[in-house]
């Protein structure tokens, strides 16, 4: 089983944790995290950009000249697409980009980019977090006695605002729930900082 330090929010060794060799000892499939990663990303885009069609455009409502005898080829409306200021043709329409991927697959994914962040030693447990009061720089402290630079996710156990809100200006860092953790957010920080509550959750869930 892995085997990881549980600190406290002061940088101090209190305990030893074993984590669950089901969730954080598996080998990670790559296939799968890939398949996640661009899943979430799909999932995120918007796709609300939009082009007006010749049938969208002001104007060209007149033939701009007669059909025949005038040596130019026949044009309809000074809108089509191969006239200034004419339509777009073929251009993008509002879409949704989003997909579903099996549970399997999530699982799967979601143990694969837990176990590799074993692996890699960037698992961080502390056995509380708290903040008396909203106040970032608790965070801040916390980190550095912590050791911890560039990005790193914050995963609670249960919602505390003043936590959310206090480490919500640090630059690169970013928190989340148990039940909002996703595979991305997890593969793209440096450190995966967790309480040891929500550490018993996860496993819980994945196990």
């Amino acid at each position: 089983m892995p085997q990881v330090s549980v600190y406290d929010m002061k940088g101090n060794k209190v305990a030893d944790t074993e984590l669950s060799e089901a969730v954080f000892g598996i080998k990670p499939n790559k296939t799968v995290l890939h398949a996640m990663v661009v899943n979430y990303l799909a999932n995120q885009r918007q796709g609300t950009q939009s082009t007006l069609t010749r049938t969208e455009v002001s104007g060209g409502g007149k033939k701009p000249w007669r059909q025949k005898d005038t040596g130019h080829a026949r044009q309809g409306s000074t809108r089509a697409p191969q006239w200034v200021h004419g339509g777009v043709a073929l251009g993008p329409k509002p879409r949704d980009y989003s997909y579903s991927i099996n549970k399997k697959e999530k699982r799967l994914a979601m143990k694969s980019a837990l176990s590799s962040k074993a692996m890699e030693n960037e698992i961080v447990v502390v056995d509380k977090i708290t903040v008396d009061e909203f106040r970032t720089k608790t965070v801040v402290e916390m980190l550095k006695a912590l050791k911890i630079e560039g990005k790193a996710l914050i995963v609670m156990p249960e919602v505390d605002k003043k936590v959310i809100k206090s480490a919500a200006n640090i630059p690169g860092v970013k928190t989340a729930l148990v039940n909002t953790l996703n595979v991305y957010d997890i593969l793209n920080c440096d450190k995966f900082i967790v309480v040891q509550d929500a550490v018993a959750k996860i496993e819980e869930v994945y196990a």
